[in-house]
């Protein structure tokens, strides 16, 4: 990468200066390399700390039920109409001449909408650059990637740039979703054009309904609902189409091998949502596998997951979660401090640590497999990338297990 090779040719200062501009002016090259092909699409935008990529499907799908060719960029894939690309990159929105190509190429396929999660990351690195944007969700905001961005401020300004960017799109009847209930939400209400309409929706006041478990399943729900209205579908075609939504992969997914208790591989990497997440499943005995996502960033937040799954965790396995440069049990050992009352166990190989959850598993318990969901990869020290499904390694040591229980 060209930043790689210049960066230790010149002074930091400048180099912190150029960097924004670098990574816009790629970004105009993507753009006119494949001739804007946003422009030619009607293009949502997703974003919000949880729930991007279950609203982005949900979304897509209720699209495609309408009978609208839809492209979709999400965490976990790519898809132009049926046809599905895995997202192997380990990031949101994928890089600007990526997304660009992707987008040519949808239009050339005959696709009539866009479905876009988006980051702040992303945004960040003016990937969003060149959607132009009809319509802007955002499903909620909280403290993540604080490290990365230098401070909540800044992590919520990255956002807002989507915003910005929906203010400046060049298309018609532009829209913005909000969950009112967000109370962090009002920044955007106060950044967004006065001449585009601001769509609110509440939990409470459901219109829609889903039969994917949880609260914040509905207010996911309810953002692509808003939108779909906002695009002229049909009531009855969103509803037929929340029915028919079995979940987004690595998203409160269940992993059945024929076994007598339940086990769940999910997402969630924040104590907010990791705290959702666990609050669906307190009627059972739970054995809770996780560690903190992502060595080196957002340190502060391993304690108060620890103490979250202190509060409704019966057992706690603490492993491996992309560690990358930072030690492992240095990471498990600040999660372990905010666990006061149980005694966590640490399993550092992360495999091992999903088979020992599932070996303690008696009828009728559940196992919560959590922090990777569809992530592709288990990052190690030095780049070193390891392939990784949690959702297929928890298959495999199903299967071994009723392999051994039926000699």
């Amino acid at each position: 990468m060209i930043l790689d090779l210049i960066r230790p040719l010149i002074p930091k200062k400048i180099f912190l200066a150029l960097q924004p501009i670098y990574h816009w002016l790629l970004a105009m090259l993507a753009i006119i390399i494949y001739r804007y092909p946003a422009k030619k699409l009607t293009v949502i935008g997703v974003t919000g700390t949880k729930g991007k990529t279950t609203t982005t499907e949900m979304l897509a799908s209720i699209l495609t039920a309408a009978g609208q060719k839809t492209f979709l960029s999400s965490t976990i894939h790519f898809k132009i109409g049926a046809e599905e690309i895995p997202n192997l990159l380990k990031m949101t929105t994928p890089g600007r001449f990526r997304l660009q190509r992707l987008l040519r190429q949808a239009i050339n396929e005959g696709c009539t909408h866009a479905v876009i999660e988006t980051s702040s990351e992303g945004a960040k690195l003016w990937r969003h650059l060149g959607l132009a944007l009809n319509g802007l969700i955002v499903t909620n905001l909280s403290p993540e990637h604080v490290e990365a961005h230098g401070s909540f401020e800044k992590y919520r300004a990255a956002k807002l740039r989507l915003v910005k960017a929906l203010n400046t799109s060049p298309k018609a009847n532009k829209f913005l979703v909000l969950n009112r209930d967000e109370q962090e939400l009002k920044h955007f209400e106060a950044a967004v054009d006065k001449k585009i309409t601001i769509i609110e929706f509440s939990a409470a006041a459901a219109n829609y309904t889903t039969p994917l478990p949880g609260k914040f399943n509905v207010e996911n729900a309810l953002a692509a609902a808003a939108a779909a209205e906002q695009l002229k579908i049909k009531p009855e075609v969103i509803q037929q189409a929340l029915n028919n939504f079995t979940g987004a992969k690595g998203r409160v997914e269940k992993i059945d091998a024929g076994q007598n208790f339940t086990v769940v591989v999910d997402y969630a990497h924040t104590a907010d949502s990791l705290e959702k997440f666990y609050q669906i499943f307190t009627d059972q005995k739970n054995i809770c596998v996780f560690g903190a996502t992502g060595g080196g960033r957002d340190k502060w937040k391993r304690p108060v997951m620890g103490s979250v799954a202190d509060k409704y965790c019966d057992e706690i396995i603490l492993t491996d979660d992309d560690s990358y440069d930072e030690d492992t049990q240095t990471i498990c050992a600040e999660i372990a401090s905010g666990i006061k009352n149980h005694q966590p166990e640490i399993v550092i190989d992360r495999r091992e640590a999903i088979k020992l959850a599932l070996k303690k598993a008696q009828v009728g318990d559940v196992v919560l497999i959590t922090g990777k969901g569809t992530d592709p990869f288990l990052m190690g020290p030095k780049g070193k990338k390891t392939p990784w499904s949690d959702a297929e390694i928890t298959k495999e040591e199903l299967m071994k297990l009723k392999a051994k229980e039926a000699i």
